[in-house]
């Protein structure tokens, strides 16, 4: 899985979050083509909601020095190694998808930090976590119905929990309040424009 997620991406710095190097795919096609899967390569694209959780980190350092933090469907790993870069004491990065843990931890290694990778389902479940990530989770209604009560377990156990969301028509607004806003840079062949407004959330509880 190494070699495959190397010979198909090329290392770069995220446009928006510069101090993270990622290696991302050209165009998402063909690459989802080549890996059979039901789903497309999440982890080989910074998505926007991922973009704008990981610049407000990297910001707000405060958020996550000496916690232990928890990226969930952490996709190329870029929250979590800005989370890591930030000054967290320990962080987990969580995927279904085990092309993605191995795209974070490359990642990882090319930053110079050190991740906790976990392939698991947990949406059922609770994390130990005292920081909470979640990057464009809200991407369809399945997946919206499935995180929602999952980050609101983790908000009403007292952690910090941050949801960044370009706007995605799943994420129930009333239910979070707004912490940042940005104008993120991205793929056109992902998403159909060059810039999304991104904004970054947290439950209200």
């Amino acid at each position: 899985m190494e070699a495959f997620v190397r010979e198909h991406t090329t290392a770069r710095a995220t446009e928006f979050v510069p101090e993270v190097v990622l290696r991302v795919a050209e165009d998402v096609t063909p690459l989802w083509e080549l890996t059979g899967a039901s789903e497309p390569p999440f982890w080989a694209f910074p998505w926007a909601g991922g973009q704008g959780v990981a610049r407000y980190v990297l910001d707000n350092p405060q958020v996550v020095v000496g916690k232990r933090v928890f990226d969930l469907a952490c996709g190329s790993g870029l929250v979590a190694i800005a989370a890591a870069l930030a000054g967290a004491g320990a962080v987990t990065a969580c995927d279904v998808d085990e092309m993605a843990l191995v795209a974070a931890r490359i990642n990882a290694e090319a930053n110079g930090v050190t991740l906790e990778t976990l392939h698991a389902d947990v949406l059922a479940t609770g994390v130990d976590a005292e920081v909470v990530l979640a990057g464009d989770v809200f991407y369809d209604r399945d997946m919206a119905h499935a995180v929602l009560p999952f980050l609101r377990r983790a908000a009403a156990g007292g952690a910090v929990v941050l949801v960044g969301d370009p706007s995605r028509p799943y994420l129930p607004k009333a239910e979070f309040e707004r912490v940042a806003g940005y104008e993120v840079p991205v793929p056109r062949s992902l998403e159909g424009v060059a810039v999304l407004p991104t904004t970054v959330w947290r439950p209200r509880v």
